[in-house]
């Protein structure tokens, strides 16, 4: 008997772990940029730009993501500009500007200089040549954060389309 409450107890409190892990594992690319808690401002973004449906979809996705940090470097007033509903068409250029279609991992790109298309339509120069890996004029901080419908990689500048 004292064997089966052991048990029992054991399951009881394993559960939750095991259920806890399997919704980290289910968290797509909108919820992990919430819950890192470091990217307030291109979830604000991305919310005014109307694009968290597209960035919840099924992906899968590669998204080079600017912390608030990041945002912070550009001139002041120009992210309270960008989420005004009247630049929206700009805020959405610059937004999918950091989104490449597919799941590319730092393995993927390790030791190589390339371009990948954006979802905005324009070439993203990446180079891995170097000691770590730089996108555009961006300094990848945090790489391959994996999510149910992508990779995050975490930039510290936000890049903008020419």
């Amino acid at each position: 008997m004292k064997a089966l409450s052991r048990t029992l107890f054991a399951a009881a409190v394993a559960a939750p772990l095991a259920l806890s892990s399997i919704a980290a594992k289910a968290a797509d690319i909108v919820d992990t940029a919430v819950e890192a808690g470091q990217f307030e401002t291109l979830v604000a973004a991305v919310q005014a730009a109307g694009l968290v449906e597209t960035l919840k979809g099924d992906g899968p996705f590669t998204v080079f993501a600017p912390t608030d940090e990041a945002f912070a470097k550009l001139p002041e007033g120009t992210v309270e500009n960008l989420l005004k509903p009247e630049n929206k068409d700009q805020l959405v250029a610059i937004l999918t500007y950091h989104v490449v279609p597919g799941k590319v991992m730092s393995g993927d790109i390790a030791g190589k200089m390339t371009e990948a298309t954006t979802v905005q339509g324009s070439e993203l120069t990446i180079d891995a040549m170097k000691g770590g890996v730089q996108v555009e004029e961006a300094q990848v901080i945090q790489a391959d954060i994996e999510t149910s419908n992508g990779v995050i990689h975490v930039i510290d500048t936000v890049v903008l389309p020419q």
